[in-house]
């Protein structure tokens, strides 16, 4: 089997995983709504100050779940031996790591999808770029956070403080990831006379392309130790 096609069918394994799990999904989503509420109480009832933050509040709020939801993921594969299973399949590694991140992107950007309207509704954040825009950099943005924290996450998740890990080998690592999308979402929000999203943008999608491809160059050497 070709390693694309082993990767849409261990993909579509990871999403049946995903959906008997699916209450997790809504354990980090009110997580997630959660942190976005005790933000809006920190800064109080200044208006003002609510739409400037919102972009940060909402990537703040992203980059959590994203621990959350990268290390229940991880723990499944561990717990149920799934993951020793598929090393012992004729599988090529890259296949693996795709499928995984591909299935960890498709549930942050389900989430972040989730979170904007929240935002909206709890932030008073303007669109003035429009909805589609920000889907785009909401998408890429976890995408980023995804690559290197699928490798992480699986790293991590054979370790007794693997919790306490896995966002201290991922942070420092998305800081420009999390830096452009960031300013794109804010300059989705507050409007782009000057074509600044385009640089922002294209941060993110240099990052995405440099670790999804180096990740999945080193995945399959996680798996041999």
């Amino acid at each position: 089997m070709e390693p694309l096609a082993q990767c849409l069918a261990l993909a579509r394994k990871q999403l049946l995983l995903q959906w008997r799990t699916r209450a997790r999904f809504g354990s980090v989503l009110v997580f997630g709504v959660t942190a976005l509420l005790i933000f809006s109480f920190a800064v109080g009832p200044d208006s003002t100050a609510l739409k400037a933050h919102a972009a940060g509040y909402l990537w703040l709020a992203l980059l959590l779940m994203s621990t959350l939801s990268l290390q229940e993921a991880a723990r499944l594969d561990v717990q149920n031996g799934a993951l020793e299973a598929l090393v012992l399949l004729p599988v090529d590694g890259r296949a693996l790591y795709y499928a995984k991140a591909l299935v960890n992107t498709l549930t942050l950007g389900g989430l972040g999808t989730l979170l904007i309207p929240v935002v909206v509704a709890l932030y008073d954040a303007p669109m003035k770029e429009g909805p589609l825009l920000l889907l785009a950099v909401v998408w890429l943005g976890s995408a980023a956070l995804v690559a290197p924290g699928t490798l992480y996450a699986v790293l991590t998740s054979r370790a007794r403080a693997g919790d306490v890990l896995l966002p201290l080998l991922l942070f420092p690592l998305v800081v420009p990831a999390l830096l452009g999308a960031v300013k794109a979402t804010e300059v989705v929000m507050a409007g782009d006379p000057m074509g600044r999203a385009s640089s922002w943008i294209g941060l993110i999608i240099a990052f995405d392309a440099i670790y999804w491809s180096l990740c999945g160059l080193l995945y399959p050497l996680l798996l041999e130790d």
